[in-house]
């Protein structure tokens, strides 16, 4: 027989109920619950996931897992882990992020399901659910009128917050680049007259996305773009410009394959005359999102979960934000002086949280 590559042995579904970031137990500071100090812990906000991706990626690791329905999985794996029979949300709002062509009927129900707050209360456990709709730039070569219109339906639901995910990916190349750019202009052309800020994704296309959003989107329009892995010289050149434009964080920023995610965190710092974490404006223009069910934190070791070697997290989601926080925290704290404020979890999930209230409304 031949050598075959090693599997990995299997997760217990257990795991992804993940504990309080254990740097919670220092920063938090009233009302003390068991070891863990809960009432002033930040809430997660995550502004980029993909539901029932996520949803799907557990039932297909968990065919025989003990929650049937997405709804289930959010009341399950985003509560406070207060208690075993804690129901108190741990992720607080999410922005589900539809970007596929055609349209998936099924972002109806989901955002019909949280209209009032009483169905916010008994579906989502009351966390918030907002979403966003698009066409990715993978997608491009499939964007019709037919497409077009069934966004321009779901842009005028309550629940949705923004229009994308859109843009160029130069890296894959799924579709032709002069169809990525077409479909990108049309996508803009629907979302600017609606005032819907947008979801942007861009990945190598330097040279081709700036000059497009400056000359289809007003200056002062509210931007996201969506986990940014490209150089810190086109984020400098998108933030001077935009004053309303984000840059969005994932996982990916701990992986040491990406170095210039968190160049960008210092450049931010560094060029700010306000470098504190309760300084405003914050130096810290960023949004914190999973991109689940993809980019699992590479701070969230499995051991820390009780994992053994060779057990890895198969897919992430929201209440994995922490993590990444932490990672920020330590990036911004490499180049604070040694007198000046420090930044902790909290205070990044903090701002994450102001971030997301000034892009998104929420």
């Amino acid at each position: 027989m031949g050598k075959g590559k090693k599997k990995s042995l299997p997760l217990p579904e257990e795991a992804l109920h993940l504990p309080v970031h254990p740097l919670y137990q220092q920063q938090a500071t009233s009302l003390e619950v068991g070891n863990v100090v809960a009432e002033e812990l930040p809430l997660i906000v995550d502004t980029h996931t993909h539901l029932l991706s996520t949803f799907s990626s557990y039932r297909n690791k968990y065919r025989s897992g003990q929650y049937g329905t997405v709804y289930d999985f959010v009341r399950g794996f985003y509560r406070q882990p207060r208690t075993e029979n804690s129901r108190e949300p741990l992720v607080q709002k999410i922005v589900d992020v539809w970007c596929e062509a055609p349209v998936s009927k099924e972002w109806k129900e989901l955002a019909d399901s949280a209209l009032t707050v009483e169905q916010r209360q008994k579906v989502w456990n009351g966390i918030e659910y907002w979403f966003a709709i698009g066409v990715h730039p993978h997608d491009a070569k499939h964007y019709d009128d037919a497409v077009e219109d069934a966004i321009i339906e779901a842009a005028s639901h309550p629940r949705c917050v923004s229009l994308g995910e859109m843009g160029l990916d130069y890296h894959y190349d799924n579709s032709p680049r002069d169809i990525q750019k077409e479909v990108l202009i049309r996508q803009l052309r629907l979302a600017v007259p609606l005032g819907k800020p947008l979801t942007i994704h861009t990945r190598e296309a330097d040279e081709d996305i700036l000059p497009i959003l400056k000359e289809h989107v007003p200056k002062d329009h509210k931007i996201h773009i969506h986990c940014f892995t490209d150089t810190p010289e086109l984020a400098k050149s998108l933030l001077d410009h935009f004053p309303n434009l984000y840059i969005g964080i994932t996982g990916v920023i701990t992986y040491t394959s990406n170095l210039n995610t968190s160049q960008v965190i210092r450049d931010m710092i560094t060029s700010s005359p306000k470098t504190g974490p309760h300084d405003q404006p914050s130096p810290l223009r960023i949004l914190l999102e999973t991109d689940a069910p993809y980019m699992v934190p590479g701070t969230l070791k499995p051991e820390f979960l009780g994992l053994q070697p060779g057990q890895r997290i198969p897919f992430s989601h929201s209440a994995m934000i922490p993590w990444t926080a932490q990672f920020v925290a330590d990036v911004v704290n490499s180049v604070i002086p040694e007198d000046g404020p420090k930044w902790s979890v909290t205070d990044v999930l903090r701002v994450g949280q102001e971030n997301a209230s000034k892009m998104y409304s929420i």
